[in-house]
C-alpha cells in the first residue's frame, strides 16, 4: 500500500468531503437501513450549505486521509458549543471517523483516530469522545482497542427511526 497523508480540509475541500461523507456513510449503513432512510440522511446532512457552514465554524475541524491524489477516509472533531451534546470544554468530540470500505484493514481509521487525540493534545482537552451506533461492532470494537470505555447511550435518528448510539469517552493523561 502506499502512504497516507493527512490535511486539515478547508471550503475549497468542499465537493470532495461531500463524496466522501456520502459514500462513506452509504457503505458503513446501507445493509443495516431503509434506501428511503439513507437517502434522507445523506441529503440532509451532506448539503452543501450545511457541510460549508460545518467547514467554516471556528470549533470543528475536518481532516482527509488522501492515498497518492485519492481521498480515503476523513475526521470531523468538534470542540465547545461545536459539540453534537456534552459541550464541555475540556472535551473534544470525535464526529466522524469514515473510511471507505476499499480501504478497511488498511490503519486508515488508524491514523485518522491518532489525529484526533494530536488535536485533542494540542487544544489542551482532557477527554475524547464520541457516539457510536451500539450496532456498529467494527467500530465498537476499534474504539475499544483504543482505550474508549461506553459511559452512556443516546438517540440517533435516521430519518423516522431511532437507533441507539453508544457514548464512549478515553480519559487523555
Amino acid at each position: 500500500m502506499t502512504s497516507i497523508n493527512i490535511t486539515q480540509a478547508s471550503l475549497k475541500d468542499l465537493a470532495i468531503l461531500q463524496d466522501l461523507g456520502r459514500k462513506t456513510f452509504y457503505e458503513t449503513f446501507a445493509p443495516h437501513n431503509s434506501e428511503e432512510q439513507i437517502q434522507q440522511y445523506l441529503e440532509e446532512s451532506f448539503a452543501e450549505d450545511k457541510l460549508a457552514k460545518e467547514l467554516n465554524h471556528r470549533d470543528s475541524l475536518f481532516f482527509i486521509a488522501w492515498e497518492e491524489e485519492n481521498p480515503v477516509g476523513y475526521l470531523k472533531v468538534n470542540s465547545g458549543k461545536a459539540q453534537t451534546e456534552l459541550q464541555d470544554e475540556t472535551s473534544l468530540e470525535i464526529e466522524r471517523i469514515y473510511v471507505k470500505s476499499s480501504h478497511h484493514g488498511k490503519k486508515v481509521g488508524q491514523l485518522l483516530y491518532h489525529q484526533a487525540l494530536e488535536t485533542a493534545v494540542e487544544l489542551k482537552k482532557q477527554y475524547l469522545w464520541l457516539g457510536v451506533w451500539e450496532e456498529n461492532h467494527r467500530a465498537v470494537g476499534f474504539y475499544k482497542k483504543n482505550g474508549f470505555e461506553e459511559f452512556g447511550k443516546h438517540v440517533f435518528r435516521l430519518g423516522d427511526e431511532e437507533q441507539t448510539d453508544l457514548m464512549m469517552k478515553k480519559i487523555l493523561h
